[in-house]
């Protein structure tokens, strides 16, 4: 019997406040530093709670347009964005420094994560941010992007993410928040489309067709309203399945 393993995060720090509660049922967690949510006082307290339940810290950098929560696109010049990055994950980096955390990997947030999936200089922008660090920094990226394939080139290590509660296209990027099925608000639902991806290596897309997938981590938002129900129930329920989470 094959054994299985994954990774369980969600996107903390942007102002929901339940991140008491989430900590339990994460393996690592995503930390909005300032771009599209965040300062330092949330930052900090984020910190210390995943210091407390030896939570991985990554930062969660984003576009800076806190006024559409980073979830549009925003044409700004590559240096621009590339300073706006650096910015937010040194700024989390000063804290974790202070607290004695490290940092385990850079996630992007919103528009910049679902455009660096297919835009080979946005990415780009991304992939120069992570090389300013000396220490290996891990990328969490979605299987197939162009992304992926250019941190591999950089040798930047990547961890393939998928969405515990988000639908998928037949082209692997994730059904638009403004169609009725985007999010998976059903934890019998939400469930089995994980572990189908995870035990068989496939998604079932919005069209009903498997595409094949790779994960090594999940991610359950974590401004979901009903973000701590599902993420309790996932962990539960794939511990019963013997999947080990790390």
């Amino acid at each position: 019997m094959e054994l299985f393993h994954v990774d369980i995060n969600a996107d903390v720090g942007e102002g929901i406040d339940n991140e008491e509660q989430l900590m339990p049922f994460l393996s690592s967690c995503n930390i909005a530093c300032g771009g599209h949510a965040g300062d330092e006082g949330t930052m900090r307290k984020v910190v210390k709670l995943a210091k407390v339940h030896q939570v991985k810290v990554g930062a969660h950098p984003s576009f800076p347009d806190k006024e559409n929560f980073g979830r549009q696109a925003m044409e700004m010049p590559y240096a621009a964005l590339f300073e706006s990055l650096k910015h937010q994950v040194d700024g989390l980096l000063k804290i974790l420094r202070e607290e004695q955390v490290s940092l385990h990997h850079i996630k992007p947030h919103g528009a910049l994560y679902n455009m660096a999936a297919a835009d080979k200089k946005l990415a780009g922008v991304v992939i120069e941010v992570l090389k300013t660090y000396a220490t290996p920094v891990q990328l969490y990226v979605p299987y197939g992007s162009v992304i992926a394939d250019l941190a591999v080139q950089h040798n930047i290590p990547i961890v393939y993410e998928v969405f515990a509660d988000r639908n998928y296209n037949d082209d692997l990027s994730l059904v638009s928040r403004l169609k009725k099925d985007a999010l998976i608000h059903d934890v019998d639902d939400m469930f089995e489309h994980v572990y189908r991806m995870i035990s068989m290596r496939e998604v079932k897309s919005i069209d009903g067709t498997n595409v094949p997938i790779r994960v090594d981590t999940v991610c359950v938002h974590g401004d979901n309203s009903e973000a701590i129900k599902l993420v309790e129930n996932l962990w539960k329920r794939l511990e019963e399945k013997g999947v080990k989470i790390y």
